[in-house]
C-alpha cells in the first residue's frame, strides 16, 4: 500500500473514532442526566391571588402556545428540516434581537387582555434557546394578583441537537407550562403523562404532563381546569393515544362528581371532524396533522374553536400569509354542564409565535 494511502486512511480512521467517541459521550451524558418526572407533584404557588372562589357563573379563558419567544413570524426552526444539520439559514435559536421582538409582543398581549384564566405552553425559565430569558416571571409581572404555577415538562442541560454541529447545540432547556388565574386554587397537580420515544431520542424529547387546577365554586362544585400540550413529531399518533386515553379518564372522573371541566391548550392534533388543510385545500406541503377521534368522549362534550382563523403555522421557514401551511391545535375541551359564550382565534399573523392565542367565554350552568 502506498504511504499516501496509509496516511489517508489513517487520518480517516481517527476522525470515525473521534466521531464515535463523540456520540458515545452524546449517548452516556443524556441518559445519565436524562429527567424523570414523578407520576404527579404538587405544584408550589409563585405568586398567589386573593380570591378563594369563583364568584361568577361567566369567565373567561385564554391559551396559547408561546414557541419560548423564538418561532415569530421571521424565524424558522431546524428540527422541522432535519436534526443532523441546521442546514445552513435554519435557526437554531434566532438573533436576540427577534427574541426580544417576539418577547415584548407577548408581554404586550399578556397585560392587554382581559381573561381569568392564561393556560400557556412553551414557557422557559432558563434556556439557551431563549438567551436564558425568565418568560414565566416577566409574564407573572404583567398579571399582579393572579395565581401562577410553572410546571415542567422539558428539562435537560444540554440538548445536543443539531447532531452534527456540536459548536452550534440547542444546548439547556428549562421550560414547560405556565398557568396564570384571578382565582387561588385549592389543588394543584402536574400529571406525567404516559408514553415516550424509543431511546436515545427520548432522552432529548419533552416529558409530557398535564397541569390540572382546582377552584371551588360558589354552590359546593369544583371547577377543574387543564393546561394540555400533547405530543409532536410521533407521525403515526402512538403517543398522542396514550395521552389522550390518560386525559379522557381524568375528564370524565372529575365530572362524575358534578364538578365543572375545562382543557384547553395545544393538542398537537385537530379537533373531530375538522379537516386539517381546511385553510389550505390540497397544500399540504408534505404535512399530516391527525385528528382526535369524533368518538373520544360522549357527544355532549364540546370541542371549542374558532373555524374562520388558524392557530399554528408550520416553521419550515419564515411564515408567508398564503404560502405556509396553516391549521388549528390549539383549542378548548368542555364538560357538558359548560356553555360557550364566545370564541375566537386572536389573529396576530404570527408575529410573535408559530400559534395564536384563542379566547374564550363560557358559562358554568
Amino acid at each position: 500500500m502506498k504511504p499516501l494511502l496509509k496516511r489517508v486512511l489513517k487520518v480517516l480512521g481517527l476522525l470515525l473514532s473521534f466521531f464515535a467517541a463523540y456520540i458515545g459521550v452524546i449517548l452516556v451524558h443524556g441518559t445519565l442526566v436524562d429527567y424523570v418526572a414523578p407520576p404527579q407533584e404538587t405544584l408550589q404557588a409563585a405568586q398567589t391571588a386573593a380570591i378563594t372562589e369563583v364568584p361568577d357563573s361567566v369567565i373567561s379563558l385564554a391559551i396559547w402556545n408561546l414557541g419560548y419567544t423564538g418561532l415569530g413570524a421571521e424565524a424558522d426552526f431546524f428540527f422541522d428540516n432535519g436534526r443532523h444539520f441546521s442546514s445552513g439559514p435554519h435557526m437554531v435559536r434566532p438573533p436576540r434581537e427577534l427574541t426580544d421582538k417576539f418577547e415584548a409582543g407577548i408581554e404586550q398581549w399578556m397585560m392587554s387582555t382581559q381573561a381569568d384564566f392564561f393556560l400557556l405552553q412553551e414557557v422557559d425559565v432558563a434556556s439557551r434557546r431563549s438567551y436564558y430569558i425568565n418568560q414565566f416571571e416577566r409574564l407573572q409581572a404583567q398579571k399582579p394578583g393572579f395565581s401562577a404555577y410553572f410546571a415542567v415538562n422539558y428539562l435537560n442541560p444540554r440538548v445536543p441537537l443539531p447532531l452534527l454541529e456540536p459548536w452550534n447545540p440547542y444546548g439547556a432547556v428549562h421550560s414547560g407550562l405556565a398557568t396564570y388565574s384571578r382565582f387561588q386554587p385549592t389543588e394543584a397537580m402536574r400529571y406525567q403523562l404516559p408514553g415516550s420515544f424509543g431511546w436515545p431520542m427520548r432522552n432529548f424529547q419533552l416529558d409530557r404532563c398535564l397541569a390540572v387546577f382546582r377552584y371551588p365554586v360558589k354552590g359546593g362544585k369544583d371547577l377543574v381546569v387543564v393546561n394540555v400540550h400533547n405530543s409532536a413529531h410521533d407521525r403515526d399518533g402512538q403517543l398522542k393515544k396514550q395521552e389522550m386515553a390518560y386525559l379522557k379518564d381524568l375528564l370524565l372522573k372529575e365530572y362524575e362528581k358534578g364538578n365543572y371541566v375545562i382543557a384547553g391548550g395545544d393538542w398537537n392534533q385537530c379537533p373531530p371532524f375538522f379537516r386539517f388543510d381546511g385553510f389550505m385545500p390540497g397544500r399540504t406541503q408534505g404535512y399530516v396533522q391527525l385528528n382526535i377521534p369524533d368518538d373520544f368522549l360522549p357527544t355532549d362534550w364540546r370541542w371549542v374553536y374558532d373555524p374562520t382563523v388558524p392557530t399554528n403555522r408550520k416553521a419550515r421557514k419564515p411564515y408567508k400569509p398564503g404560502e405556509t401551511f396553516v391549521t388549528i391545535i390549539d383549542f378548548f375541551l368542555i364538560s357538558p354542564n359548560v356553555k360557550v359564550n364566545s370564541v375566537k382565534c386572536i389573529d396576530l399573523q404570527f408575529q410573535f409565535s408559530d400559534h395564536q392565542p384563542v379566547w374564550m367565554e363560557v358559562e358554568l350552568e
